[in-house]
């Protein structure tokens, strides 16, 4: 692992992603709160359950994690939409405190689970703010729903022009030593022995300043055994390389045609250097999705909810704002 440094990290999920010089550092006492003030409710999904927070009363706002998170993350965003929409925000199965069934973790089996949890709620006119692999779930729902969706707002997602990878060697040297190793036997002693995607690429590589140990705590609560962290090591066995997942592949294809598309408000927030929506990813995105608005939110990395919770919150709420009545 010594040659997978930070700025391998940074590169290794977008071919774009060319980050060059040093990593920003967040400005003195800018950390975010670590409390997480929400007591959450569960329901039944698919023979298992679910964690959810729900806050608030109005519109419905679905926030969407990714990997290796939960709603943990969005803790400091939620409390700037409860006066006036309904924040929901669900643990993705086998992750935060939802339940672990005995599943593959695929990207079609999340996408079943996240379906069923819209349907168990009765969710109605949702607004999507999303995120990682929530960005990927996220774009699928409203793609194939989008009579059910007022607006998606997103944040370092997973899509085109950085994904689908054409190929490994496309992504870079770096880049493609670490996925694969990650698609190799040594990449599950990484990830489920030493728990990699938490301690390493959301502790210290994914923001431009270290997590702090209280923060750590909730994050790595979910992830106590190596069988706990399967979750962790098939989502990024899930990213769009030469094809493969052909399932993932051709979802991540059609959700990128479907933003550039479609005429449903969007909302990009976007930082500097980022990683998987890097500079040259946002000028793509703002030069070919319509009714899009962005807001870029100054230096930061790929867990940017850690970095500019207060930012994200405010502009997510004057967007939410802006949307047309249901």
């Amino acid at each position: 692992m010594s040659k997978l440094n930070r700025r391998t990290l940074l590169g290794s999920v977008a071919a774009t992603a060319l980050v060059t010089g040093a990593l920003p550092a967040l400005a003195e006492g800018s950390s975010p709160s670590a409390k997480m003030a929400f007591t959450k409710k569960t329901v039944a999904v698919n023979g298992s359950t679910m964690a959810y927070v729900d806050e608030g009363t109005g519109p419905v706002v679905l926030f969407l994690h990714g990997n290796p998170t939960s709603s943990y993350l969005w803790r400091n965003i939620i409390p700037h939409v409860t006066d006036g929409y309904r924040a929901i925000a669900p643990d993705l199965i086998g992750m935060g405190d939802s339940g672990k069934p005995d599943i593959g973790y695929t990207f079609a089996e999340h996408a079943a689970y996240l379906d069923a949890f819209i349907a168990a709620l009765d969710l109605r006119d949702i607004t999507l703010v999303i995120h990682d692999w929530g960005s990927a779930l996220g774009m699928r729902y409203a793609r194939l729903n989008e009579g059910n969706v007022r607006g998606v707002a997103f944040m370092e997602a997973i899509v085109p022009p950085a994904m689908p990878a054409p190929s490994l060697e496309a992504m870079g040297p770096q880049s493609a030593e670490l996925f694969g190793l990650l698609r190799s036997p040594a990449g599950e002693d990484l990830v489920l022995n030493q728990n990699f995607f938490v301690e390493e690429v959301l502790g210290k590589f994914g923001v431009a300043t270290p997590l702090g140990d209280a923060v750590m705590q909730h994050y790595r609560a979910p992830f106590p055994t190596p069988a706990s962290r399967l979750p962790t090591l098939v989502w990024p066995r899930q990213i769009p390389i030469a094809g493969e997942p052909a399932d993932t592949t051709q979802v991540i294809t059609d959700n990128g045609a479907w933003l550039f598309s479609s005429d449903l408000p969007k909302l990009l927030l976007h930082v500097t250097p980022g990683a998987l929506i890097p500079p040259p990813a946002v000028d793509f995105i703002k030069a070919n999705a319509s009714n899009l608005d962005d807001v870029h939110l100054g230096e930061g990395v790929h867990f940017v909810q850690e970095e500019h919770p207060d930012a994200i919150g405010q502009a997510v709420r004057a967007w939410l704002d802006r949307l047309p009545s249901a």
